[in-house]
């Protein structure tokens, strides 16, 4: 069989702590299809592959075939997996954010390092990064760069961005975010890391799907089946967190004078705290230095709905959260 083009981060965790691999599983993040490989390999029964990206899909189609069926590929976003699953399911896994395989290509328009349109829309269709940083006031993009990449300098950035406009390609946007910027010292990130990862948020609703995918994959579960959360930054992550946490009875409460509220019985146990790349894993794969990767249990209780305002969401996110 051929090899994935990306290593899929935080993989051997996941097989050592679902083991043994059995049954149905969905992958809600296809991508390069590393996750789907590495369980159907473990023993998996059939692996539901869903991407929003055609191109991945389209990718897949040379080497699917190699698993006999047990590889399915559906179009659709995870904030619907529950819809697009055919039956209960015994794990589901999603890698939440930008995959390499669209980093690596400049005609999608994610990297600030090659030049190519400014879209970063990880489907086909919607506004794209240059429709939105074209046509908002400058008050929005601050909001953005601001909540979604916890940009200092997001006012500072959106002026430039508003005075230097339009903007068709992702190094005419890198190069004014830079000049906003000290010059990054050795071993930091780029100066428009942040402003990157804002954009890609807002245009892609990320934060909204991962509360709707989190939803979804309760709904989804049978009874023991696994949720296993690959995050790579620190939005991310404290949604899961705090889902996890609502979900499983472990959420604090707001003064521990209150009295209990008694809520919906927990939908899940969790298994441990978060889980890091090891220094062999980073050192093989760097893009795993920021990822965690956090893992529950499916109980027996009714999947129950959890207010998008409790999980820590920015309010640009809970504001989009139905679109």
């Amino acid at each position: 069989m051929g090899r994935p083009p990306h290593v899929p981060v935080l993989l051997g965790p996941i097989l050592d702590a679902v083991g043994p691999v059995r049954g149905v599983w969905l992958d809600g993040t296809f991508g390069a299809g590393g996750y789907a490989r590495g369980l159907l390999d473990a023993g998996a029964a059939r692996v539901i592959g869903v991407d929003r990206d055609p191109t991945a899909l389209a990718r897949a189609e040379s080497w699917a075939g190699d698993y006999a069926g047990r590889l399915e590929l559906r179009a659709g976003t995870f904030g619907r997996l529950d819809e697009i699953a055919d039956t209960a399911l015994d794990g589901v896994t999603l890698d939440i954010g930008v995959s390499s395989m669209q980093l690596d290509e400049a005609e999608r328009g994610f990297s600030f390092l090659r030049d190519g349109p400014l879209d970063m829309r990880m489907g086909d269709a919607g506004p794209s990064a240059a429709d939105l940083v074209n046509g908002a006031p400058e008050g929005l993009i601050a909001d953005i760069l601001h909540q979604y990449g916890e940009e200092r300098a997001a006012r500072r950035i959106a002026r430039a961005i508003v005075a230097a406009g339009p903007f068709e390609t992702t190094l005419q946007l890198a190069s004014v975010v830079e000049r906003c910027l000290p010059r990054p010292k050795p071993g930091q990130p780029h100066a428009a890391t942040r402003s990157f990862q804002a954009l890609r948020i807002a245009v892609n609703d990320e934060l909204g799907e991962l509360a709707r995918g989190l939803m979804a994959a309760e709904r989804a579960l049978a009874p023991g089946g696994w949720l296993a959360v690959v995050t790579f930054h620190s939005l991310e992550d404290r949604v899961v967190k705090r889902f996890l946490a609502l979900r499983s009875g472990a959420a604090p409460r707001a003064s521990r004078h209150a009295p209990e509220v008694v809520g919906p019985a927990a939908g899940f146990a969790l298994a441990g705290r978060a889980i890091a790349a090891d220094a062999a894993e980073v050192a093989a794969n760097p893009r795993a230095r920021s990822a965690r990767l956090r893992l529950a249990r499916r109980l027996d209780a009714p999947a129950a709905a959890v207010d998008p305002a409790e999980l820590g969401l920015p309010r640009l996110a809970l504001a989009g959260l139905g679109r």
